[in-house]
């Protein structure tokens, strides 16, 4: 796949690599580039995608929202929900694909993190981020506020108060910030960030993807219902794994006491 702002390769088998390509825009959330990540996570299923990891290209991962829709000579008026219906809810709706999806999704971040682009990495499962790369979500400065769940997922990771915080003084944070806060995998040098990517892909592809799959949405529903709601979900995701291929072989690898393998066909 090689798009007009996002390329798809496939750098070992099962893990596909989705790299922004706009460079000179910062990556930000063109309609194409939307279009495009939404081709690439159809591909990923499609292919049965063990990790996904998203990157960019020059010195930004994403820096959000294509402001060029909405400020400039010629641009054309939109009423608020037009702009909330035709592009503000696409994006929020990628996003939430993103966390649906049933293979882990890793956020290679390179470079600048602002904004949506913060919100993309925000809901990925693992973000592995440069040393000299910044992350935030500083949309006060343009009037604006984080509308793709940005404050609802770092409030739920770090806290009211450093939600509030980061938020409210548009904070451009380090990866020294980000990791204190667990908001990271790792912090690495910037030449070590696809390498870092690949290697976690590489742990990730010796697992159950059945079980990895049921984990992920777990996790997720656990977060936004109460403990019995979250456990009775937990019950019937295990539930719906047993007899599987990926359960068998788990199960019969224990007893023979070897390394499971998963990748086996039929």
């Amino acid at each position: 796949m090689d798009g007009k702002a996002l390329t798809l390769s496939w750098p070992d088998k099962g893990v596909a690599l989705a790299t922004m390509t706009r460079a000179g825009e910062m990556n930000t959330l063109s309609m194409e580039l939307l279009e495009e990540l939404e081709e690439a996570l159809d591909v990923c299923r499609g292919e049965r995608a063990t990790a996904m990891i998203i990157t960019g290209s020059g010195r930004a991962f994403c820096c959000g929202a294509h402001l060029k829709y909405f400020a400039g000579d010629g641009v054309k008026p939109f009423s608020p929900f037009e702009i909330r219906d035709n592009y503000l809810n696409r994006i929020a709706l990628l996003f939430d694909r993103i966390e649906a999806v049933p293979f882990p999704v890793i956020a290679a971040i390179n470079g600048f993190a602002l904004g949506g682009g913060c919100e993309m990495a925000l809901a990925c499962d693992f973000r592995i981020m440069s040393r000299d790369a910044r992350i935030g979500l500083p949309e006060v400065k343009l009037g604006a506020i984080p509308g793709a769940g940005g404050v609802q997922k770092l409030l739920r990771f770090v806290g009211r108060g450093k939600a509030l915080e980061w938020i409210l003084l548009a904070s451009h944070l380090t990866s020294d910030d980000a990791d204190r806060y667990g908001l990271l995998y790792a912090a690495v040098d910037a030449d070590r960030v696809l390498p870092a990517a690949m290697e976690l892909a590489g742990r990730i592809k010796k697992l159950s993807p059945m079980a990895i799959g049921q984990s992920k949405a777990s996790i997720h529903v656990s977060g936004d219902v109460d403990l019995r709601s979250a456990r009775r979900f937990g019950l019937e995701a295990l539930t719906s794994l047993i007899g599987t291929r990926d359960w068998e072989e788990g199960m019969r690898a224990f007893i023979e006491k070897r390394p499971p393998d998963f990748d086996k066909e039929g």
